[in-house]
């Protein structure tokens, strides 16, 4: 299973609509907005593409009713997970939360394959010593409104778990 994994979009719906669009034409089957989406708003662009978004809402919360809303208003592509998330997508066991210090946490529990982040602005993909002796991905796919760092994304493929941090607007 491909997916998208965005973070930091902060009001910048064009760019968090580019981001999805890309990735879909890449096959990706599902969203993870690692939180600061802000404005309830700024999702629609995102969820005209038909993919489902999974989203929490970081340290930026905007209007949790409004987002609530956009989730009823979804029909299902929109699940709004509040301060963190648990998933299962493509067979793979997924926490994601704001802040990468609690990412990391979280990773070294080796209770999760996969760990996304955001927060820092900072792309990064890492794999982390676990307490079960193997180790977990932890990704961060930076802001992809491009906030004081480019504007940036991570295309993720499950099955083999290959992660590749991409610039908006620039596909491989």
């Amino acid at each position: 299973m491909k997916i998208c994994i965005v973070s930091d979009s902060h009001d910048r719906a064009d760019a968090l609509g580019q981001a999805v669009r890309e990735a879909k034409a890449q096959g990706a089957e599902a969203v993870i907005h690692c939180g600061d989406l802000i404005g309830a708003q700024t999702v629609k662009p995102a969820l005209a593409h038909g993919l489902p978004v999974h989203l929490i809402h970081g340290n930026n919360v905007g209007d949790p009713q409004a987002l609530h809303f956009q989730m009823q208003k979804s029909g299902g592509l929109l699940r709004y997970h509040g301060p963190d998330a648990r998933l299962e997508l493509g067979g793979r066991r997924i926490f994601v939360v704001h802040y990468p210090e609690y990412g990391h946490g979280m990773a070294c529990t080796g209770d999760w394959d996969l760990v996304c982040c955001g927060h820092s602005h900072a792309a990064g993909v890492e794999r982390v010593a676990n307490v079960k002796g193997t180790e977990t991905w932890l990704v961060n796919p930076g802001t992809v409104a491009g906030l004081a760092a480019p504007a940036t994304w991570i295309f993720a493929e499950l099955d083999g778990m290959r992660f590749e941090v991409r610039e908006l607007g620039n596909q491989t």
